[in-house]
Order: structure tokens, then sequence, then C-alpha cells
């Protein structure tokens, strides 16, 4: 319940949220977060696993030092979604199946598959938004990762995006080499395990 109550209290202070953010804020670490239209029926939320962070593949941040440009602020993207726009819902179907399909190849550390689904997030996100709302900044930083075979997608609405390089170091060195031309920083990304308690962790296994 904890996700709800702080998105609640952001909706009455008037800031546009999601509910992923809030449960990856309260849960700490690796979550797969199961949106299913019955449990949020049923629930009032989803369902929440935490996963053992050592499923995930070495990651790297790619940002802007001195970003100057973040895409337009306003996106007709969550009232098109709200109004039911056949485009827009079924392209988010498409990105409910990726967190279904990636789900499963962290399990079986499926890592190419994986850099597809994560290239597929982007590609669906461009297309619903366009390049205008995502920002010609944004979209090099994906582009100039992809331009050495390596996996990108953004970390939430941009300013910054995520990469994987299935193909191993010569392909982070490739990656790194290419962000410093563009004038990026590069970091690794480190993921802290889950901040839950033995107890409350106990708790979602035995309610799951």
């Amino acid at each position: 319940m904890r996700p709800n109550l702080i998105l609640n209290a952001e909706k009455e202070l008037g800031i546009v949220a999601g509910l992923q953010d809030r449960v990856a804020q309260v849960y700490g670490g690796l979550v797969y977060m199961d949106f299913s239209q019955g449990h949020m029926d049923k629930l009032g939320h989803g369902i929440y696993m935490p996963l053992d962070v050592n499923l995930l593949p070495p990651l790297y941040l790619i940002y802007a030092d001195n970003p100057s440009d973040s895409g337009k602020v306003h996106s007709t993207v969550r009232q098109r979604w709200l109004s039911g726009d056949d485009f827009i819902t079924s392209r988010m179907k498409e990105v409910a199946q990726l967190a279904l399909d990636g789900h499963k190849a962290l399990l079986q550390k499926d890592y190419t598959e994986l850099a597809r689904f994560m290239n597929k997030n982007f590609d669906l996100r461009r297309e619903m938004f366009g390049d205008d709302v995502l920002g010609a900044l944004n979209i090099k930083m994906v582009d100039v990762a992809r331009s050495v075979g390596a996996a990108s997608k953004f970390t939430g609405s941009g300013g910054a995006v995520v990469a994987l390089c299935p193909d191993g170091d010569s392909q982070v060195e490739r990656l790194r080499k290419g962000c410093q031309e563009a004038g990026f920083v590069v970091q690794q990304v480190k993921v802290a395990p889950s901040v839950l308690t033995d107890e409350e962790l106990s708790s979602l296994l035995l309610a799951s």
C-alpha cells in the first residue's frame, strides 16, 4: 500500500507521477511488477515480486554532463490513453508484454533476448511520444549506444539512458569511447538489494 500512499499524496500536490517509480522507491533493488487489470481492480494495486539483483547483467548509465535539451514537457499520450486511443492502447499492451518477456529472460539469464526487449521498449516509446517530446539529446544517447551494438532505453522519461552490452568487455570499451566522443558520461550501474526487511519479504511471499 505504500506506493499508492505516495502516489496519492503527489496527486493532491498536482505532481504527475507514475506508480512504477513509487514501487521502486518503496521496495528498492530489482522488482518485477504485475499491473494486470484483475489485480488492480481486486486489490487496488499490482503484484510486486522482489528479485535477486544478481540476475541482472552489467548495466551502464549514460547521461549528459551539461544537458541542454530535455524535449518538450507536454505530451498528449497520457490523455490519449485515458481516452482509450486505439494506437496508444495497442502500444501499451506491447510494452506490458515486454515486461513479461523480460522477466523470463532475466530468470534464464538470456541477456541477448533482454537486449532485444530493451531496444523494443525504446522503439515503442518513440512511436507513441515522437521525437519532439523525447528530445534530440535523449535520442542521441540511445543512438550512440546502438552504434556499437549495445541495447539502450530510457531510465524513465528522459535525461539518462541505460545500456546493456551483450557482447562483453570489448563492446563496453567501444561504448565508453563512443560516449566520450559524443560528450556523454558513462557509469556502471550499481543496484543495491531490496530495502525490505525479512519479515516484509516473507509477508509478500505468503500473500502471493
